[in-house]
Order: C-alpha cells, then structure tokens, then sequence
C-alpha cells in the first residue's frame, strides 16, 4: 500500500465515523471493529518498515503522512484518534535504533516478533504514566525483577494512564530494572489477559476523563507481570532524542484535526453577515488563531523532516497548538452560544478533548520546566 491510498482509505473511514458522531461522543468505550476497519485500512502499517512490507522509512520521511492520516481520522473520531496515535508512536522506539545497536543479543528476534505482530492485526499502546511522577517517566517507580532470560522481567507497580488498554494487545511501559539504577523501557503483552489479578494485571481505575472520553485510559496495577525489555543499548534519554520530536507531532496532529472540524461546523451554522458584532469579532480570531495553529504544525513537522533532533521546536509547538486550541474551541462555544451545554450539540465534547494535548507528554508542568531550561542555556 502506498501513502496516497492509505490516505484515501482513511479519509473514507473517518467520514463514515462522523456520521455517527453523537453517538460516538457520548459513549464510555472503544469499538474493537474501528480498529480492525483502520488496519484493514492500511494504518497499522505505519508502525512496520517497509523492508518488512509496511510504510515506514524513517522519522523524517514518515513524519508527514503519518500526521495527516491521524489529522483527519480525528475529525471522525477523536478518541480513536489519539489512541491510533500511539501504534506509531511508540514503535518508533524500534524503528529509530541505529544500526551499531541492533547487535544486542535477541535484536533480530524481538523486532521480528514485533513486525509479526503488527502483520496480524495486533495494535501497539502505551502505559507509562504513574500517580505522583508529574508525567515524567524517567521518575518511574515501577520495579523490573529479572527473568529467567537476559531480555525477560517481571514488573510490580501502578500505571494510571493506558491509553487504549483493551485494544492495544501490546503496551510500552518504564521500570527501573533489577540491580540497576536507570529505567528502561520494556512492553507488555496485554491481550486475552484478565483485569482481575489472577494473572498479574489489575484494573484499578477505569477511565471516566471528562476529554477523550472513550480512549479507555484505564488505570493499572502490575503485580510481577511478564514484561520483555527493549533489546536495545539506549535508554530513556536515548530513545527521545532518536525519535527527536516525531511523537509530539502525532499527539498535536490529533488536536488540530479536532479544532478544524469544529471550525468547520461552526462555520457551516453560522451567518457572518448578520451575526452581531461580537460574533464577528470573535469569529475573525477563530479564524487567525486556527491559521496559527495550522502553521504550528506544519512547522513542527517540518523541524522533524530537517533536523536530527527537533525535540525543542516540536514542544514549543506543541505548547502554542495546546494553549491557542483552547481558546479557538472557547471563541466558538460563545459564538454557538447556549447551546453548546447540550449534550446534543458536539462542541461541548470538542472543548474538553482538545484540552487533552497540555496533558500528553509533556504534561503542562514538565512542558514548561523543559523550555525553561532550554531558554536560560542559550
């Protein structure tokens, strides 16, 4: 499959999902058939070389297609969005390894299992977050005790933030490994595992976020759960800086295709000509703030296509697309008026998702925290 077809394909299945919007809005759960249309789509091959028959190049030549294909699925649907955001992104933490790292014994057998995988059908996810790290997964608490391999662990601790935990059959997660001091990433095996304990894994949050309602975010506990680590030399330092910015594209590419579909529909109801003269005003910086941020991403992007490591410029970006798309979807709830309390009306919906990006990595605090330190080094 080529971009242009992919594209067309999902331009075709986020139509179709924006035909049942309301519905989609109000519900509490994922539709596993979205995910089994997207890869019947072509998305899932994003997160697959095209050496082993998938999509992906590299970061600078995926970036772009990657983030239009995740751009217009939102506008269909935004959970689905974001939670199909996280297949590519945390597969670029293979894809990204420089060859004089690949010597690792069991390289060559974890990534084709994981390329095997992706051929199947099974969607890949992250659970990373943790109760009183501030959304930095380099202070992980989680353990990681040894196995009976070089590559094989078992992890105790709590993850509150899974996005997509029900149908991401694999999920990438932090832990300080035994007899070490620096965490690693390593990923789990969720799918046709009980959420009782009986077998390591524990529900105990289950998502009920006022955005993205239905991305399944659950809350977890890992009690001694089976867990591979990645059979790479690098760690969490080293995996950011090969991905250079590429993550935070995909997560800001979600939030603009949110706000330009509310655009679009405000657009459609209102009547400039005779809409009062607030309305007009707050109208026109609608419209400028959403050049704004279609500018933001585009630059984002193009840092990634240009630079090794765009890290800083994505999540000066990111941080404006975070702040300008709330107040875009603030403008237009007051144009709407009233009635954008109704659970009828979707821009209510709207509002609360696209304050999800100024909680996903970075959240808030560490975004600011990190271009602090950037600005006072220059």
């Amino acid at each position: 499959m080529d971009t242009a077809t992919l594209l067309k394909n999902i331009r075709q299945l986020s139509d179709k999902f924006s035909q049942s919007r309301a519905d989609r809005q109000r519900r509490r759960a994922l539709d596993r058939a979205d995910f089994e249309a997207l890869h019947n789509a072509g998305f899932t091959q994003v997160g697959l070389p095209s050496s082993a028959g998938g999509m992906w190049s590299d970061v600078h030549k995926s970036v772009r297609p990657i983030c239009e294909a995740l751009r217009y699925l939102a506008r269909g649907d935004s959970s689905v969005a974001l939670v199909s955001a996280m297949h590519p992104a945390v597969l670029s933490y293979w894809l990204t390894v420089p060859e004089q790292e690949t010597n690792v014994e069991g390289w060559d057998a974890q990534t084709e299992q994981i390329f095997q995988s992706i051929r199947d059908g099974h969607w890949w996810g992250t659970i990373t977050s943790e109760p009183g790290t501030g959304g930095d997964v380099a202070r992980t608490r989680t353990r990681a005790e040894c196995g009976d391999s070089p590559l094989e662990y078992r992890l105790s601790g709590q993850k509150h933030f899974g996005s997509g935990t029900g149908m991401s059959s694999f999920m990438v997660t932090t832990a300080v490994p035994e007899g070490e001091e620096t965490p690693d990433w390593f990923y789990v095996d969720m799918h046709n595992v009980p959420w009782d304990g009986s077998q390591g894994l524990t529900l105990i949050a289950e998502w009920d976020g006022h955005g993205m309602t239905a991305t399944q975010s659950h809350g977890m506990k890992f009690d001694r759960f089976p867990a591979r680590r990645i059979a790479s030399k690098g760690h969490l330092a080293d995996v950011a800086a090969r991905t250079g910015g590429f993550i935070g594209c995909l997560f800001a590419a979600v939030i603009v295709g949110i706000v330009e579909v509310a655009a679009d529909t405000a657009r459609e109801k209102l009547d400039l000509k005779s809409a009062r003269p607030y309305e007009q005003v707050e109208w026109t910086r609608v419209e400028l703030e959403c050049w704004l941020i279609g500018q933001a991403l585009d630059g984002m992007i193009r840092a990634v296509e240009q630079q090794e490591d765009a890290r800083l410029d994505v999540l000066k970006g990111k941080t404006a697309i975070s702040e300008l798309a709330e107040s875009v979807m603030t403008r237009l709830c007051r144009i709407v008026g009233g009635g954008t309390f109704s659970r009828h009306s979707p821009f209510g919906y709207w509002f609360e998702d696209v304050r999800a990006l100024g909680f996903l990595r970075p959240p808030w605090g560490l975004a600011f925290e990190t271009l602090i330190e950037s600005l006072t080094a220059e």
